[in-house]
């Protein structure tokens, strides 16, 4: 039976969506939901070790979100956000561009010491924006504001959030800058928990996939299987392969933390194999996929009919991840990238 993206809905109370994030990281609860038996349990993420084993690898994705928000002003005074999703090179980028009134090629946006020309319009809201000068880095670092997603309410002006979300929409491993968006599974692991756990034997591997406007794109259309998903940069690196190969030769697990790890590794597996490299990738997961490269996922609570749920829904089953849903919103739990948690085993 072919599936619609209505059947991946649920009704969301707005006071589930987590605007701040749970502090300190790692007292976000934590949903265990288990595949085989359907079971449910819950607890506080810092107790994610009592359902690991000792040979088991958590696989994080280690990218690093770029401040890339940027608010600026037409020359006519109206408001413009720019979110730069790509660097073409010499102060080009292609970027996602809303504002007040009209928005024109040709037109410029001013900022915080540096100047921008709408150069080229692309197709979905996207554009080629001309920085001057080059240096964006330099100025993302002075002006540029985390890439939170719409439903987290940020002002544009005299945020007090700014600085704090340049910490907490971050997760404590980032090492790889690229991502516009966070691998938000991880974001409840402090170092103190991934210290603890690997002294438990729990094993930690990284990849990278820098997360891009794709993974989050809503779904329109009405069968599942006609979605396309926007390319991404991923790499996995060749000590992670041979990691992950022993493990499971050992008889431990593969743990996904978060979708983005996942379509990583199921990108790369190949002949009963981890292939190391690096690449782009489009693969969409959804209900009746086979997931051949992990063994058990930390996700968060996501969006309804979007991406991430579908693949959650591909590896637990649909039905017994709607009603882990239906439970979590009776018991309370936090939605969305500053939301709780979920580990399906």
């Amino acid at each position: 039976m072919s599936l619609r993206t209505s059947d991946f809905h649920f009704d969301l109370p707005l006071d589930r969506i987590a605007q701040t994030p749970a502090e300190p990281r790692d007292h976000a609860r934590l949903m265990v939901l288990e595949r085989a038996a359907g079971g449910i349990h819950h607890a506080r993420f810092d107790g994610i070790g009592a359902w690991l084993h000792p040979g088991d690898v958590l696989v994080l994705n280690d990218t690093q979100v770029i401040p890339a928000r940027l608010y600026g002003k037409k020359e006519t005074g109206g408001w413009v956000e720019l979110l730069l999703c790509e660097d073409r090179g010499g102060g080009a980028w292609k970027s996602l561009v809303r504002g007040r009134g009209r928005i024109d090629a040709g037109r410029a946006v001013v900022f915080e010491g540096a100047r921008a020309v709408l150069r080229e319009k692309l197709g979905r809201g996207g554009w080629i924006v001309q920085f001057d000068p080059p240096d964006v880095r330099g100025l993302l670092e002075r002006a540029g504001r985390m890439p939170l997603p719409p439903y987290i309410d940020r002002p544009r002006e005299n945020d007090p959030w700014r600085d704090a979300d340049r910490v907490w929409y971050q997760t404590v491993y980032a090492a790889r800058p690229g991502a516009i968006a966070a691998p938000t599974a991880g974001l409840h692991f402090t170092p103190e928990l991934l210290a603890r756990l690997r002294g438990a034997g729990v094993d930690t591997a990284t990849v990278t996939l820098h997360v891009g406007p794709g993974t989050f794109r809503p779904v329109k259309v009405e069968q599942i299987a006609d979605h396309r998903m926007d390319e991404e940069e991923y790499e996995v690196p060749p000590e992670t392969a041979v990691r992950l190969e022993r493990a499971r030769a050992e008889g431990g697990r593969v743990i996904a933390v978060g979708t983005t790890a996942t379509r990583t590794l199921e990108t790369v597996w190949a002949s009963g194999r981890y292939r190391p490299g690096r690449g782009r990738t489009a693969l969409f997961l959804y209900p009746s996929c086979e997931f051949r490269a992990i063994d058990a996922l930390v996700t968060n609570f996501h969006l309804p009919e979007g991406t991430p749920i579908m693949l959650a829904a591909a590896f637990a089953g649909r039905e017994r991840v709607l009603e882990a849903y239906r439970v979590a919103i009776a018991e309370g739990y936090r939605f969305f990238s500053y939301g709780d948690a979920m580990l399906v085993v």
